[in-house]
């Protein structure tokens, strides 16, 4: 297979086109903390949910920025990195 940019961005190491794959741990992690902060709850258990996605979502942006099969996955992983951490700044 030839070594173009398209190939190196999109293609992983068995030269499929990879832009989804099947979620792993972290980001099941972070759906289902997510969804279970949606219900109506306060003081400590609302805040170990939002800390628990939080750190999941971090973890899989993380996995994905340096172990991503492609670049574009390592590109998805610094942007989601990116929001994850702009989403905790207090932007008054």
């Amino acid at each position: 297979m030839e070594d173009t940019l398209f190939n190196r961005t999109f293609r992983d190491s068995q030269g499929e086109i990879v832009l989804a794959q099947k979620p792993n741990l972290p980001i099941l992690v972070w759906l289902a903390a997510t969804l279970l902060n949606l219900i109506p709850t306060t003081g400590n258990l609302h805040t170990g949910l939002d800390a628990l996605a939080f750190g999941s979502l971090f973890t899989w942006a993380w996995l994905e920025l340096f172990q991503g099969v492609n670049y574009f996955r390592r590109a998805l992983g610094f942007i989601v990195l990116i929001g994850a951490l702009a989403s905790r700044l207090p932007w008054s």
